[in-house]
């Protein structure tokens, strides 16, 4: 009887100690609450500005791992190269696009590659071997591997169109279609670079700064290139503009949307700068040329001026070259502003 008084005894002794501890973590906890202003047990992990889809950082946090190119149409083969319509896999769908290579014997190490994000166009008008063909022809012929993704939602493509201004998915096409050219093995792996056009450019630019490291150069023509402060704000088309009242919807939403929840850049300038690429050019390795049509009415000359002016602040490798009396496609100074943009490639893949 005693051993049992003895064992409840120290039994009780135990958790009093217990729940005085307990206690006085309690009471720690909440003085430190006080005199931080921080409720230690809802800490975020991560920022929320942070944690949306669209800024730099989350991007930068996903993985792009592509897919295996598959050869879905062989094409007419041109003088010098050939030409399929290829797919492949991003965020589980597939995306279509035009893929060319060069005849000949593989170099060493293999061909260098450009991936080539076109502009926009309708989506449900928008066929992969439709427009840019004059483009894509200049750098095939010049020795190189190019692969123009479709885009999820555009033409045969997968998935919603939601655009590249308001949603990270175009770009995520594209850092998968990187992804996937550097499975080839006839590519070099070290050697991709990016141009783009319009649309494209944004895209080219946004992708400049979620992965430095895989685009070694870019080029960008007539791109819409400003920060979202001009995009919301100083963005006026001089010529008539009509989505497909789909892609207007979308485009409003994704707009919208972020307005709601942050507000506007000029009220909320630090959640707006998380996700504009234009607040990230010191992150940018590449080499980059501007050109630009200085009769352009879709697109500012001033997007392209600006984001000229920010790489050289940032001290970065930049090339500006402006077409008097050409339009946004500066289809009246096309052979130069084709040949420079050659020219750029050669000095930095070859």
């Amino acid at each position: 009887m005693r051993k049992k008084l003895i064992l409840v005894t120290f039994l009780i002794f135990i958790l009093v100690i217990i729940t005085m501890l307990a206690d006085k973590t309690v009471i720690k906890s909440s003085q430190t609450q006080k005199l931080t202003g921080i409720n230690l047990n809802k800490i975020p992990t991560q920022s929320p500005v942070d944690s949306n889809p669209l800024s730099i950082q989350a991007m930068r946090n996903n993985s792009y791992p592509g897919s295996t190119i598959t050869i879905i149409q062989t094409l007419a083969p041109k003088p010098n190269y050939n030409q399929y319509i290829a797919s492949y896999k991003s965020d589980g769908l597939t995306i279509y696009g035009l893929l060319t290579i060069p005849m000949g014997n593989t170099p060493n190490g293999g061909w260098p590659a450009i991936i080539f994000n076109h502009g926009y166009i309708p989506p449900e008008q928008y066929v992969t071997t439709e427009r840019y063909v004059a483009y894509v022809d200049a750098f095939a012929r010049d020795g190189y591997v190019v692969f123009k993704s479709d885009y999820r939602g555009n033409g045969n493509s997968e998935g919603n169109p939601e655009g590249a201004y308001y949603s990270p998915a175009y770009t995520a096409d594209v850092l998968n279609a990187i992804a996937s050219v550097k499975k080839l093995k006839y590519v070099n792996p070290n050697k991709i670079g990016m141009w783009g056009h319009s649309m494209g450019g944004n895209i080219t630019l946004r992708a400049l700064v979620v992965d430095p490291k895989d685009i070694k150069v870019a080029v960008i023509w007539g791109g819409v290139v400003g920060s979202y402060n001009d995009l919301i704000n100083n963005w006026r088309r001089r010529v008539p503009y009509v989505p497909s009242p789909k892609e207007l919807a979308n485009r409003n939403s994704g707009r919208q949307n972020l307005i709601a929840k942050y507000g506007t850049p000029a009220q909320n300038p630090q959640f707006w700068n998380t996700i504009d690429p234009t607040s990230f050019v010191s992150d940018i390795t590449a080499p980059i040329q501007l050109d630009v049509g200085g009769s352009d009415e879709e697109v500012p000359v001033a997007f392209s001026v600006n984001l000229y002016q920010k790489l050289q602040a940032a001290g970065k490798t930049a090339q500006l070259y402006e077409y008097p009396g050409s339009d946004h496609n500066i289809s009246q100074g096309f052979n130069l502003a084709m040949q420079r943009s050659v020219d750029f490639f050669n000095k930095y893949l070859k």
